[in-house]
């Protein structure tokens, strides 16, 4: 544990020694180094490890749910339009998926290895912080319902005894009976709600605009890199047509890609959106492992109703499959999240065709499934069974002797 005694003892005295001396004073802090989330792995190794344990996690679940055959009626494509459409080995998938995790690993220890120490301690003093910033604010309040031809000050004085927390916000922030004692004198105090409003813009909001941010820049660096390497006939050639020998995504193929465009299109945007937001190591380990379960799933080849991933936003199996499709190669461009640029730049898939697809895919994969059930029963009862008949989809009728 390290004891940062600049950060401990002197900023809070820079900040106090010219603020406001209506202000609630700011507290004094100590940092030390943060402690890792698991004994077993330092956060190091964990930020790295993190996004390629859930990838097969997915991944493997996923390939488990496709081997048994557990949802056929939720597939967007049969078992034998895997195998027949696609033009790469589960052996060059999984290769080169591992070859990319490799890069990816390399770039995750520079990202960190460039962060500086992990503190904690300060939250108390970020959060005081926060707590003036919503004091100060409130002097804004007199102005604004003048604006609107309301007295503040009457207002103010008349909930003073009935509500005088309320009274001291409309006064501009104006707590005189707010106090706390400090090395001998009373100095003022935050209101509850005020620190409880810091609280919420500490930790909930400023993270949650950072995360909304990182996805957003993710998005937009994918969606035109994506683009281009489709507009361009070297890059598709070179390096994307990679990716597009699956006609049929499965889940562990998301990250089947040429090394190059990996490392551009994936490892760098997340890794910029991460610097760019400041985000620390542990936002950083949740927004890559988010962004890598977003990604598998968005590549799973399945339309499950009660997958989480696939209601966040319309940006799911189903409509990045379009996108695997002869017919849909040029539309579809956005990933992992949203779909505000297809939208903005007019390349989302626009058509039934999908729907139709999708139908035809269910369709016969539950046909196949019927057909397989009557084989094996007609294997059961030898080749002297009785003739039996099973109705397919309430037109074709399939004999077993």
């Amino acid at each position: 544990m390290v004891n940062d005694s600049f950060q401990g003892a002197t900023a809070p005295a820079l900040a106090n020694s010219t603020y406001d001396p209506s202000l609630p004073p700011l507290p004094d802090y100590t940092v030390t180094e943060v402690t890792d989330l698991f004994t077993f792995i330092s956060d190091f190794w964990l930020s790295m490890a993190l996004p390629v344990i859930v990838y097969w996690i997915v991944s493997i679940f996923f390939h488990l749910v496709d081997t048994f055959d557990i949802w056929p009626q939720y597939r967007l494509h049969t078992p034998e339009e895997i195998l027949k459409r696609n033009h790469a080995s589960r052996y060059e998938v999984a290769r080169d998926v591992i070859i990319q995790q490799i890069i990816q690993m390399g770039v995750g220890a520079f990202l960190s290895i460039s962060d500086p120490p992990q503190l904690t301690g300060m939250e108390g003093y970020d959060v005081a912080v926060w707590a003036r910033r919503v004091r100060l604010a409130q002097r804004a309040l007199p102005q604004l319902l003048g604006l609107l031809g309301l007295n503040a000050a009457s207002i103010s004085k008349n909930m003073a005894s009935s509500h005088p927390l309320i009274a001291g916000a409309l006064a501009g922030g104006y707590y005189p009976f707010l106090t706390t004692e400090l090395s001998g004198s009373e100095v003022p105090a935050f209101a509850t709600w005020e620190l409880l409003v810091a609280k919420a813009i500490y930790w909930l909001v400023v993270p949650g605009i950072q995360l909304f941010l990182a996805i957003s820049f993710l998005d937009t660096w994918q969606y035109f890199l994506h683009r281009f390497m489709h507009v361009n006939k070297w890059m598709y050639t070179t390096f994307h047509s990679r990716h597009h020998r699956l006609y049929v995504p499965y889940a562990y193929g998301a990250l089947y890609n040429h090394p190059f465009e990996g490392f551009l299109l994936d490892t760098v945007g997340a890794g910029l959106a991460y610097k760019l937001t400041g985000m620390s190591m542990r936002q950083g380990m949740f927004f890559f492992a988010f962004s890598t379960i977003k990604t598998v799933d968005d590549h799973c080849g399945y339309a499950l109703p009660w997958d989480p991933m696939q209601h966040i936003t319309s940006n799911n199996a189903a409509y990045h499959d379009i996108h695997h499709q002869t017919w849909g190669i040029k539309t579809n461009f956005s990933q992992p999240f949203f779909t505000f640029w297809d939208r903005f730049l007019n390349t989302m898939y626009i058509g039934d065709r999908a729907e139709r697809e999708r139908k035809k895919a269910v369709e016969a994969s539950v046909r196949q499934a019927r057909e397989r059930a009557l084989a094996k029963n007609a294997a059961k009862h030898g080749n002297g069974a009785a003739s039996s008949s099973v109705e397919l989809n309430g037109n074709t009728t399939v004999k077993a002797r």
